[in-house]
């Protein structure tokens, strides 16, 4: 599934973006107002300069003992960002963000420009049902005469015959 075909990449509000000039108070403050993780800082063009998270902020800023007011934000975001396309496989980047230990990441078009901030919270909605799908066409794909109804009934039928063998020892 790509990441565009999730329910969430259009229901989300437009990200919260930062330029590398503002305070990482006044970036803060926004990440609370809005309830957001993470925010973007971005250039005049949307093009993604860097990203902001919580854990930044303990690190970089609390830490070390930063004045909120007058730190700009450029001082203290993720400079290095890992940037999605829409088009991108929802769990490959489930497992890239897991892996690397990251838990927001830009989305962004072809321009390179900021379109959505998507969360690994985002990503793990991928609801079991439609992992347990996918689950099942990559078996079906891969061992289709494994996948057949009579191997279940072979199995259950050698599962009954065997349950029978241990219950009549066993009395």
């Amino acid at each position: 599934m790509r990441i565009q075909d999730r329910p969430e990449f259009e229901s989300k509000p437009k990200p919260v973006t930062a330029t590398p000039t503002d305070s990482v108070g006044d970036v803060v403050a926004r990440m609370a107002k809005n309830n957001h993780g993470a925010t973007a800082i971005v250039d005049d063009k949307s093009q993604v300069l860097g990203i902001f998270s919580e854990r930044d902020l303990m690190r970089r800023v609390v830490a070390p003992g930063k004045d909120l007011k007058s730190t700009p934000i450029s001082e203290v975001m993720t400079s290095e960002v890992r940037t999605a396309n829409a088009s991108d496989d929802v769990v490959a980047w489930l497992r890239q963000m897991s892996n690397e230990r990251f838990r927001h990441v830009p989305v962004v078009d072809d321009d390179g420009k900021l379109v959505h901030m998507m969360s690994q919270g985002d990503f793990v909605s991928y609801t079991w049902p439609e992992l347990r799908d996918r689950i099942k066409e990559e078996v079906t794909y891969a061992y289709p005469k494994l996948s057949s109804p009579l191997w279940l009934f072979t199995g259950i039928a050698v599962y009954t015959i065997i349950i029978i063998i241990v219950l009549r020892a066993a009395f």
